[in-house]
């Protein structure tokens, strides 16, 4: 096994996209917080979100390599640049770092129990989602939801107990936009899918039925994007959150069209996944903008 293997089955990427939102949940409950510990919490949080967003991303191709052996066969594992055993190890050492350097951050300051029992949370989800998770079809894609958007409250009680309702409203825009997308992706991925008995939504309702549950949770995320403006949320930098606000509105609402008036072939379905991801990003960045103030 060579070390860019190592990393490469962790999806770096993803680990890193997903890490920011542990930092804007901290940087937007930084109130009265000295700025000692808030960039102690910034490191440490991350490095828990990374470590254990790197275990589920490796317990999931452990449990997925037949199926990526259609879906995905340049994944480490199906190439053969990865054994199995190699694999569970590289799994286990990082779902324990994850949760040392939690305990760690909790000890240091005196937290309350949450934040450790969320990162508990976190790598128990993974493991249920690769496990069971992922062959249930929809109820797989709502844990995929929760393990990426979970960061934005875990950073909010590395801070403080009382987390502002619109951290919530954040969590639920990210979670919805995703869910969407997995959704997408279970249309893309119906091939392999079949092959292995998995119960995506495609494979239950028809590629088209599905499509239209992907619009409705689309539209949910928008809704609470737009929330923390309509309820007057005392966010730190309005005018910046709402610039980029409107931007991905326009990114997202785009998409829905695309959805609606493509003919749903597998190119259409691979060019809507990105799109929404793209959205998700932009949803994050106004997040970020959000708490600079």
């Amino acid at each position: 096994m060579k070390f860019k293997d190592a990393i490469e089955i962790t999806r770096p990427i993803n680990c890193l996209m997903g890490a920011l939102t542990v930092i804007i949940g901290l940087l937007n409950t930084r109130f009265s917080v000295p700025l000692e510990k808030l960039m102690i919490n910034i490191i440490l949080g991350v490095i828990t979100y990374i470590f254990l967003a790197a275990a589920g991303n490796i317990i999931n191709d452990i449990y997925d390599i037949e199926i990526d052996k259609i879906n995905r066969p340049k994944r480490p594992i199906p190439r053969g640049s990865i054994s199995l055993k190699q694999a569970k190890g590289l799994f286990f050492l990082s779902l324990i770092i994850g949760i040392i350097i939690s305990y760690i951050n909790t000890l240091i300051f005196s937290l309350t129990l949450i934040n450790l029992a969320l990162a508990f949370f976190f790598g128990f989800i993974a493991w249920v989602y690769a496990k069971w998770g992922k062959k249930s079809g929809f109820f797989g894609n709502i844990i995929v939801g929760v393990s990426f958007s979970i960061g934005l409250v875990y950073g909010a009680y590395l801070n403080s107990s009382i987390i502002p309702p619109y951290i919530f409203y954040f969590f639920l825009t990210a979670f919805s936009l995703l869910v969407a997308r997995e959704i997408i992706k279970g249309c893309e991925d119906i091939e392999g899918d079949k092959n292995q008995g998995v119960k995506t939504l495609a494979i239950k309702i028809g590629i088209k039925n599905s499509r239209n549950v992907a619009v409705i949770f689309s539209l949910v995320a928008i809704l609470f994007f737009v929330l923390p403006i309509l309820t007057n949320s005392n966010i730190l930098n309005p005018i910046l959150f709402i610039i980029f606000m409107i931007i991905g509105l326009i990114e997202v609402a785009y998409t829905i069209v695309l959805m609606l008036i493509s003919k749903l072939e597998k190119g259409d379905l691979k060019k809507i996944s990105l799109l929404l991801k793209i959205g998700m990003l932009i949803g994050l960045i106004a997040f970020l903008f959000a708490s600079i103030g």
